[in-house]
């Protein structure tokens, strides 16, 4: 019984290396997490509901979880076929435009959120 908590322990601090090897390699990772603190500081200054919360949270994980997807695929790719080859270039764009229609889509919700307490300021 103490193998398995063990195991899973580990298995834990395996993700959280990975975390650190996101952040710590990726630059548009650190962007995205600047971004992350903007948002979280933003939305604490604004005071927003409770449901919107939820919906930046859910955003920012997406983001998050897309760019560390596309990192692994970068990784991955890199590995399998360290000589330029046209589908592995494909398989990192399209890794790519996955973590920019995140974003994207993260931008407009961000805009949904926060113009009615922006336009509020501006009054």
């Amino acid at each position: 019984m103490a193998s398995y908590f063990q195991q899973r322990l580990r298995s834990f601090g395996y993700a959280f290396q990975g975390v650190a090897t996101l952040f710590r390699t990726q630059a548009h990772a650190r962007i995205h997490l600047l971004a992350t603190v903007l948002v979280l500081g933003l939305a604490a200054y604004f005071g927003v509901k409770t449901w919107e919360w939820a919906v930046l949270i859910g955003c920012i994980t997406l983001v998050l979880a897309a760019e560390a997807f596309n990192t692994s695929i970068e990784f991955l790719t890199d590995l399998v076929s360290p000589e330029y080859h046209p589908l592995a270039g494909k398989a990192k764009d399209t890794a790519a435009a996955a973590v920019l229609l995140c974003a994207l889509g993260a931008v407009v919700v961000g805009m949904l959120v926060f113009w009615p307490y922006v336009a509020v300021l501006l009054e």
